[in-house]
């Protein structure tokens, strides 16, 4: 199996814009899901902004970017980015998260998602937040 550690990055309303000039750096394709194609709205306003995107390259390069929904509490710079770990096994996903939520912050269970067959996202006993899991496939 195959597991993946992606850098997440946490912006406001600059998602887009951030992963556009990421993919100009480092090439590669360019993914991005709004809110309104998940049909995840809270805010008419943030309908057009990144719930989650991805540049990968074939040279290895991967990031991945959401814009944090304005019900959120964020600041630049305050948990500027998550660890992401993604796999295709969802026992395998399972168990890291089994793992890492010892003594954790469950912000979101582990459980299908409008986006992937299993997400969750946490702040481990260390301060860490993580989020994990199983990969679904999005059209460019």
């Amino acid at each position: 199996m195959t597991v993946n550690v992606t850098p997440h990055l946490n912006f406001r309303g600059d998602a887009r814009t951030a992963l556009e000039f990421y993919r100009s750096v480092f090439g590669g394709e360019l993914v991005v899901i709004t809110y309104a194609d998940a049909q995840n709205v809270t805010d008419p306003s943030e309908a057009k902004h990144v719930m989650w995107g991805q540049v990968l390259s074939d040279n290895g390069f991967r990031i991945m970017a959401y814009d944090v929904p304005s019900h959120t509490e964020w600041a630049a710079g305050t948990i500027p980015f998550f660890v992401s770990v993604r796999g295709a096994d969802a026992d395998e996903i399972a168990g890291y998260w089994s793992g890492l939520a010892d003594g954790a912050t469950i912000h979101a269970p582990l459980a299908p998602a409008q986006w992937a067959p299993l997400y969750g996202m946490l702040t481990d006993r260390y301060g860490v937040t993580w989020v994990l899991d199983v990969e679904a496939v999005w059209e460019a």
